[in-house]
């Protein structure tokens, strides 16, 4: 069944037009995939020959002289390079298949026009005759009810006298002649219209619309022949199991296999012979306990009311570990005699053995004796010290313990004794509020918190929400980073493993100056406090006064600070993200309190004390740039637009200096002070580094603003604001019109990726547009940096000023 006999309704026609629009948006992705499979492959090939080239850097080759693996790594690395030629090469190949897609699209619009242009010219004929048919059946119906009224009064004026003349009765014959007349020849026209439209109708049905269908299914096969060999094209050029690959396949596995485990080291033993190891001597450093009077003895386990209930907790933990390193002894035993595998950290189960083909039974049987070896050493080397601790344990008995530390001291005398009169030395005093210790950094966010503990035994105390309950946490720097709940007694006292104390001063107090862990298990000890930094502000210094706006996390307040009186501006993030949204929230005020330039808004502090979290900046009077130049589109002059576009210049340069991609440059985020200057806002989607990758999805990216690499491939770099820039100076001269207007966002970027570009605003100077199209080259290379976009506005504002 063929389009000439399936497809000559009105339905069929629309689906046809419909199935040649999805085929053209087919075909666009097609090119597209192919386009980012070229790019791919090409930056593959490149990987690969970074790759061979590092794998060929054999530091100190002559210490591997005479290695048959050496060898096979240089051939394997050499093969790695063939195949990055042979992608490189395949990738060109398929550049080229994306033209050939290019071209068949516009073969393929082109003849889905020249068919909808001729199914119009021929369904218009028969529209046309239909009309005229309805048209004269209208009239005939007309005259056939003139014709019988004229008739009818003929005829009463006949009969009321009947043989009569007058000029009466000539008037009434002549009208009812005409009406007669009139009757015939619409009836006549009538006639023959039917006829043409019954020919016209069986032709547009027999023999036009199928001989177009016809013609159309012929086009569309051949399109469809042309598009499968491209296709074909395509996928021969990404067949991995082509013969050339095959063959480099088979060169590397050739090259390995040559490889005999037995003569490997066989050079190498004989030029490095040596005497068995000696014995290292383990002995306590006698001179650490010189200056401690009697309570500390070499190489003696301490036992005292300090360190009592961690010598149990330890004896409990080694006792443990000997019991599970013979429970795996016996799992062992049992494998080898014939029980069934077992698979655990030390024993390889046989499945995985089979699975990869290099273990043999041999292999097993060996690799199985030496992991019972190790477990009985393990349990050896643990029982020794479980019967150290016991021993010592035994010794005090139920005597009473004795004291670990010098009694008469007070707890404030033992931290002046012990030297913590420094500038990081912890507050003894219990009457202020825990917010307002240096150490404590409030609800900062444990990523935010983990930035600030570098070295072991750095450490702070902050708050965190779990459950929609408040608790206390301690954050260590110990092997990593340890984070510890306070734990609340009964009678209101805090604790970790140790003593209550209190109060939660108090307790870090005594960890810092017992140097104890804070538990056993974590062996972490305090060591340092780290401060709040200096741009962590007091939620209470901040007084909000009236809501200006509305941002991704929260509202954003004019305030005022309590200390200096400054107006300023706040960002508040809802209290009920999670932690995640907090950090990604405080991204930008991290970012933003290293900047300094008048082009760029001014990180006053961040509240992290209690919540609402909030970040404080520069109020800058002019609000939003693109409400500004809605408001001000009548009196804003050429020379203030320019101004504009250089400050943003200004601004971006500053950032690309400091590795920053900003990411979402826009009207909306700049801000705008006094005299029209402008200043970059709006970091929080900003990166500090010279090329990112996303790696959570592209949800939110401002579409008609973000580069087509970006959106294509998640790669930003600074050349990606670079087209966002060429989009807010798009906005700047048109005063705040919106991009792309009556776009969809998909639609935009379709556009876009077949070569458009928006056309200049009114009144826009024309060297300022060909900036802007400079700003939107697909080829990223070819955009401008903004050290020199600010160089080329600022000339042009110059040459402005000296003309006037």
């Amino acid at each position: 069944m063929g389009f000439s006999t399936a497809l000559q309704g009105r339905a069929a026609h629309e689906a046809l037009i419909v199935r040649q629009d999805a085929e053209l948006r087919l075909m666009e992705t097609m090119k597209r995939s192919i386009q980012m499979k070229a790019k791919c492959d090409k930056e593959y090939a490149i990987g690969l020959i970074a790759v061979a080239q590092q794998g060929l850097k054999i530091d100190r080759a002559d210490e591997m002289q005479g290695s048959l693996i050496t060898k096979s790594w240089r051939s394997y690395m050499d093969e790695l390079d063939q195949q990055a030629k042979q992608f490189k090469l395949n990738a060109e190949q398929l550049e080229v298949i994306c033209d050939k897609l290019a071209h068949l699209s516009q073969d393929k619009r082109k003849a889905r026009k020249a068919y909808q242009e001729e199914h119009a010219k021929i369904a218009a004929r028969l529209n046309h005759l239909t009309d005229e048919v309805v048209r004269k059946k209208s009239e005939y119906q007309k005259h056939l009810e003139g014709y019988k009224a004229l008739r009818t009064r003929f005829e009463e004026h006949y009969i009321k006298a009947p043989g009569r003349s007058g000029r009466k009765l000539d008037d009434v014959r002549d009208k009812y002649q005409k009406a007669c007349r009139k009757l015939h020849l619409t009836h006549n026209e009538y006639v023959l219209s039917i006829t043409e439209a019954v020919e016209v109708e069986k032709d547009f049905r027999t023999v036009l619309l199928p001989g177009l269908l016809e013609h159309q299914q012929s086009v569309q096969e051949s399109f469809i022949l042309l598009w499968r060999n491209i296709l074909l094209e395509a996928v021969q050029y990404s067949d991995l199991t082509a013969d050339k690959f095959k063959e480099i396949q088979k060169r590397i596995d050739t090259e390995i296999s040559g490889i005999n485990p037995t003569e490997e080291y066989s050079e190498f033993t004989e030029k490095h012979k040596t005497s068995p190891t000696t014995p290292l001597l383990f002995q306590f450093d006698e001179t650490l306990i010189e200056d401690i009077p009697g309570k500390l003895t070499a190489s003696t386990l301490t036992v005292d009311n300090l360190t009592v209930d961690w010598l149990r907790t330890r004896q409990l933990e080694l006792e443990a570990a000997v019991k599970d390193c013979q429970e795996r002894q016996l799992k062992i035993i049992e494998h080898v005699n014939g029980g069934s595998p077992v698979a655990n950290g030390s024993i390889i189960s046989n499945g995985s053995s089979a699975s990869n083909g290099i273990q043999s039974n041999k292999d097993s049987q060996i690799r199985q004796s030496k992991d019972l070896n190790a477990l009985r050493c393990q349990e050896k080397q643990k029982q020794k010290l479980v019967d150290m601790i016991k021993c010592a344990l035994n010794e005090v008995g139920c005597e009473e313990l004795p004291s670990g530390c010098d009694d008469h001291l007070s707890l404030e005398q033992n931290f002046i004794e012990h030297g913590f009169n420094n500038e990081q030395q912890l507050s003894l005093s219990t009457n202020r509020p825990l917010y307002e210790e240096e150490w404590f950094h409030g609800v900062l966010p444990r990523e935010e918190v983990v930035r600030l503990l570098n070295n072991d035994g750095d450490f702070l105390v902050r708050e965190t929400i779990r459950n929609e309950e408040s608790q206390i946490v301690l954050s260590v720097c110990w092997n990593g980073h340890k984070h510890f709940i306070v734990q609340t007694t009964g009678d209101g006292h805090f604790r970790f493993e140790g003593p209550p104390f209190p109060s939660i001063q108090e307790l870090i107090m005594h960890q810092y100056h017992s140097e104890l862990p804070v538990t056993v298990k974590s062996g972490a000890i305090l060591r340092r406090p780290v401060c709040r930094e200096r741009w962590e502000l007091s939620n209470d210094d901040v007084v909000l006064l009236e809501k200006i706006g509305r941002g991704n996390f929260g509202d954003v307040y004019k305030a005022k600070l309590k200390s200096t009186k400054q107006d300023v501006a706040v960002k508040t993030c809802r209290m009920t993200l999670p932690d995640e949204q907090k950090r990604k929230f405080l991204q930008e005020g991290r970012i933003l309190k290293q900047y300094d330039h008048p082009n760029i808004v001014k990180l006053i502090g961040i509240c992290v004390q209690k919540q609402p979290i909030m970040i404080v900046m520069e109020l800058v009077p002019g609000g939003s740039l693109l409400n500004y130049l809605r408001k001000n589109s009548n009196s804003l002059t050429t020379r203030q637009q320019m101004g504009m576009c250089r400050d943003a210049a200004a601004g971006m340069r500053y950032l690309e200096s400091k590795n920053c991609i900003h990411r979402d440059l826009a009207a909306r985020n700049c801000l705008v002070d006094f005299e029209h200057s402008v200043k970059i806002s709006d970091f929080g989607m900003s990166r500090e580094e010279e090329e990112y990758i996303v790696s959570d999805g592209m949800k939110q990216i401002p579409v008609k603003w973000t580069a087509p690499e970006a959106l294509n491939f998640g790669k930003y770099t600074t050349l990606c604001d670079v087209w966002s820039y060429g989009i807010l100076m798009w906005e700047i001269f048109s005063k705040g019109d919106t991009p792309y207007s009556g776009m969809s966002n998909s639609r935009a970027r379709e556009r876009i990726d077949t070569g458009y570009r928006m056309p200049t605003p009114e009144n826009t100077p024309p060297e300022m547009y060909r900036l802007m199209l400079k700003c939107w080259a697909a080829d990223v290379d070819s955009r401008p940096h903004f050290d020199e976009i600010y160089n080329v506005v600022d000339a042009l504002i110059l040459r402005l000023d000296n003309s006037h």
